[in-house]
């Protein structure tokens, strides 16, 4: 493996990547970021999870120039989590470039505040094809100084149908630029669209199969009127700290949360039909370790950076068997032991037989009656969530939350976890223990030498 410093960058930008924990690069990145600094055209395969981000990042931000105040880099996603994630790690390696503005711009969130974020043209816009053709058609975003275009995991975007609308963004910019497209599969549409939108690409292919040494992998035969109840019998024998369930439908997502609940446990539900801040605020709450269980389809998974998950549950198995591959490796990351267990009926054999054929060897099938649930548990989980009605547009920072909650008061600073800032609400994750002694401090005091209203969620 070879380290950032064997790259052509400056000292302030190699001393930012080894404050980010960026050691050495990862295949993705080795092969990748040298071309983009070279500004060839890449067609590059690669998963959520290998280190795409700084692939195209790095090169993207070395070619900027910041004191010209253009939409230089766009930078498409399938869906608003992959672009809220992909946002936060620009900022994070723009660090050492001063001033650099780097806008989102997702569906489901309100129009006009974009309108305004959009009339001091950023240096780099990251976001979803239908609404960054919302704002090219309506003249509100200008990609005619575009100089790289990126399509992150182009191949769930053209599944998500988005094609129509990829075209039309890339035909409003200039014919002369760099075009970086990411897929975790290279079907026969990728290439077709490759050929359409690149100029003599490079292409890159990594290993896909997730190392999945550290997974303990079982898989349970059921009846189909067993399913959830299986399921929480999986989670009372295992009592996983954290864990996503995986669901084939939305419908299914909502149905199984309000099962859980009624059961006493604390599940959230991510799927489609939420808008951005219950969205948001889901996330939050299951990343800070407010909520034990997270449940989702796998479109609205796509791009989530979960760290420290102990478990993934299928709750049905998916139709793809790379799919299956790619749920599950989302546990037994860095080093962690993880949990991947597995529900299918009779009829599902087939998707069994297909995961056994993807990663070429046989799958260990347990039966239910190995399970020992221990009764009534509820998988409690270690914090709450306290809501601030105050964001970065108040100025508001994580230490100024995190003084309020500790300057001359009696709650050590060790009772708090994660603190989330967004444009206009913040959260905090405090111990269960201390947390109605936290919401007191917080709608009793200041932060900033302003009140602000706190409740908890």
């Amino acid at each position: 493996m070879k380290s950032f410093s064997s790259l052509n960058l400056s000292k302030d930008f190699l001393t930012n990547l080894d404050s980010l924990g960026y050691k050495e690069m990862t295949p993705i990145q080795q092969k990748s970021i040298p071309l983009v600094l070279e500004e060839k055209d890449v067609r590059a395969q690669a998963k959520t999870g290998s280190g795409k981000t700084a692939a195209f990042g790095i090169g993207l931000l070395n070619q900027l120039d910041s004191k010209s105040y253009l939409t230089q880099s766009l930078i498409l996603c399938p869906t608003r989590e992959l672009a809220d994630q992909v946002s936060k790690e620009m900022r994070k390696l723009a660090r050492p470039i001063p001033n650099t503005k780097i806008t989102t711009l997702c569906g489901g969130t309100p129009i006009v505040p974009q309108y305004a974020s959009l009339e001091h043209h950023p240096h780099i816009v990251v976001g979803t094809p239908g609404r960054v053709l919302k704002h090219c058609q309506k003249g509100t975003l200008k990609l005619d100084n575009l100089t790289s275009l990126v399509l992150d995991e182009a191949d769930r975007m053209l599944d998500m149908g988005f094609s129509d609308d990829i075209k039309l963004i890339i035909n409003k910019t200039p014919e002369q630029r760099q075009t970086l497209l990411f897929s975790a599969t290279f079907p026969d549409q990728i290439k077709k669209i490759s050929q359409s939108i690149q100029k003599n690409p490079v292409e890159i292919r990594v290993e896909t199969i997730h190392d999945d040494s550290n997974i303990k992998q079982f898989f349970y035969e059921i009846d189909r009127q067993a399913r959830t109840s299986t399921l929480i019998s999986l989670l009372q024998h295992y009592q996983p700290e954290s864990s996503v369930i995986f669901c084939n439908r939305k419908q299914q997502c909502k149905d199984l949360a309000e099962e859980l609940w009624s059961q006493g446990f604390h599940a959230v539900a991510l799927h489609g039909d939420l808008d951005q801040k219950d969205r948001d605020q889901k996330l939050v709450q299951f990343a800070n370790k407010s909520s034990s269980i997270l449940i989702a389809t796998d479109v609205a998974a796509r791009g989530l950076d979960i760290k420290d998950l102990r478990a993934v549950i299928n709750f049905e198995l998916s139709p793809d068997p790379e799919i299956h591959i790619h749920r599950i490796g989302r546990t037994g990351r860095a080093g962690n032991e993880g949990l991947a267990l597995s529900l299918f009926t009779a009829s599902e054999a087939p998707k069994v037989n297909a995961i056994e054929d993807y990663q070429k060897r046989p799958v260990k099938i347990e039966s239910t009656s190995t399970l020992k649930p221990k009764q009534n548990t509820k998988i409690k989980p270690l914090m709450s969530t306290l809501c601030i009605n105050a964001g970065r547009k108040n100025k508001v920072r994580a230490g100024d939350i995190l003084g309020a909650l500790t300057k001359n008061t009696k709650l050590p600073g060790k009772h708090i976890g994660k603190i989330d800032i967004f444009d206009i609400v913040a959260y905090v994750a405090v111990e269960q223990a201390v947390a109605k002694q936290a919401l007191q401090i917080l709608s009793e005091g200041k932060i900033k030498g302003r009140k602000y209203r706190v409740r908890k969620i």
